[in-house]
């Protein structure tokens, strides 16, 4: 592979398409999102996303505490930590895709988040924010689709204050031996035949499939996270690594 040259899953791509085809995927799933991540997963994934906003702890007092979760359109994890947090912490949702903006802006309206939660669009290689403007970034199940890695993992670190956390949900390597061998037949027969049979369309499927085989293991993540200026990175494995928390801290 050349240096203009990426992964889409198993297929090589040029870089500058990368995010077109992601998009693509994004749109098409947008709708089924919520609902195919708890087939798929058999409701793990909020499990999974409980205990990574349990590691952030976001102060329950009356301090003032400002999140950047990328990659959430939908509001997940902005909303499990607006739902923990004290009266003075106020979540910006950045997402690529607006179709995935639309459903969480839909869903907070439902909910009466008010101005708590705030939903932009953005690119999580470029982000439109000052300089040391968020107190912790999050990022689950986003950036394995991101095409530059390493530059996402930049913006996180220039984004953040002095004092801020880093924290990323995403599909790892399995550890637990047994485990990935079922994992692997699960992963490539009966995800894609969910998202046919729920939205008609099994290729989407398929492809986040191929990109949680791409995507860095643990250290090697772990890894880039320091490169990027991290200080204190580690990672807890979650479900015998299908998927592992990150963190890392800006000091």
């Amino acid at each position: 592979m050349n240096d203009q040259e990426t992964h889409f899953g198993f297929a090589r791509v040029e870089r500058d398409r990368k995010q077109g085809l992601v998009n693509e995927v994004f749109v098409k799933v947008a709708e089924r999102y919520d609902l195919m991540n708890d087939l798929m997963s058999g409701g793990l994934h909020r499990a999974w996303k409980t205990a990574l906003v349990d590691w952030l702890a976001p102060p329950r007092n009356d301090r003032a505490f400002t999140l950047l979760d990328v990659a959430g359109g939908t509001g997940d994890i902005a909303f499990k930590v607006l739902d923990q947090a004290g009266p003075n912490v106020h979540a910006t949702v950045c997402d690529i895709n607006e179709s995935m903006l639309s459903v969480g802006r839909s869903r907070a309206r439902d909910q009466h988040r008010g101005s708590s939660c705030v939903f932009v669009t953005g690119n999580a290689e470029n982000l439109a924010f000052p300089d040391r403007s968020f107190d912790a970034y999050t990022i689950a199940f986003g950036i394995r689709n991101v095409t530059r890695i390493d530059k996402a993992l930049e913006e996180a670190y220039r984004v953040l204050k002095h004092g801020g956390r880093f924290l990323c949900l995403e599909f790892s390597t399995v550890d637990l031996p047994g485990l990935d061998a079922f994992y692997e037949a699960y992963s490539f027969a009966a995800i894609p035949a969910i998202g046919h049979v729920v939205t008609g369309d099994g290729a989407p499927y398929r492809y986040l499939v191929e990109s949680i085989r791409q995507f860095p293991d643990q250290d090697r993540f772990a890894e880039m996270i320091s490169q990027a200026g991290f200080s204190h990175v580690d990672y807890r494995n979650m479900s015998g690594g299908i998927v592992a928390a990150h963190s890392g801290w800006r000091v």
